[in-house]
């Protein structure tokens, strides 16, 4: 499978898709250096610049061959864990215990997966990254920042947006699988949009299955 790094080709092919996002940014980067044609050049390469280094701040290896083995495999049940205390001052009731485990990671370090298990007790927690998490054994009651709850049993797949809190509510035991991506900013996210779209358009031309 090819994969194309973000490039100026790619951003130039979705300019058009961001460009009322830089609407407010033009503007004042117009105002503030005359209204000239060249001011506006200028903010444009000054959006370009602020958007590769926020690439290579957050993904400091994204051009870096990925290095370790290609599949990495464990028992979800019998994978040691280590104890993971709960911030206390998320502690509602009880004296839940967590532990957990790092299955894998990608070679940029913006994904992994572990196994987390927790006995009984109720505590908020906060999602840092977007996770989604898979239930291996016993059950959750979950209420939203909104007031939504939700019950989570074994086999159940949930969705938890990063940057959100949530309240958990383990009446005895709950083991799960997480898999954690790290929300990119706003700059990174447009430019590995635009090169995922020119690699899906060079897919579409060769015929390939890129997409």
């Amino acid at each position: 499978m090819e994969t194309l790094p973000p490039a100026p080709i790619a951003l130039v092919a979705r300019a058009a898709d961001f460009a009322p996002h830089l609407n407010r940014f033009l503007t004042i980067s117009r105002y503030l250096m005359g209204g000239s044609q060249s001011g506006e050049i200028m903010a444009w390469k000054l959006m370009f610049a602020s958007a590769v280094l926020a690439v290579a701040r957050t993904m400091p290896r994204v051009f870096v061959a990925p290095q370790g083995p290609a599949v990495v495999s464990d028992n979800a049940m019998e994978m040691e864990l280590k104890p993971a205390p709960i911030n206390p001052d998320w502690v509602l009731d009880g004296n839940p215990q967590a532990r957990s485990s790092e299955q894998s990671a990608s070679a940029d370090g913006a994904a992994y997966t572990a196994i987390w298990d927790c006995t009984a007790g109720t505590f908020r927690w906060y999602f840092g990254w977007d996770e989604t998490v898979y239930i291996l054994e016993g059950e959750v009651h979950v209420t939203d920042a909104d007031g939504g709850t939700r019950i989570l049993r074994a086999g159940d797949v949930a969705y938890f947006r990063g940057g959100t809190w949530a309240t958990w509510k383990i009446e005895n035991y709950l083991r799960k699988v997480a898999f954690m991506r790290r929300t990119l900013p706003a700059p990174a996210s447009f430019i590995y949009r635009a090169s995922d779209a020119a690699r899906r358009r060079l897919g579409r031309r060769k015929g390939g299955a890129l997409n």
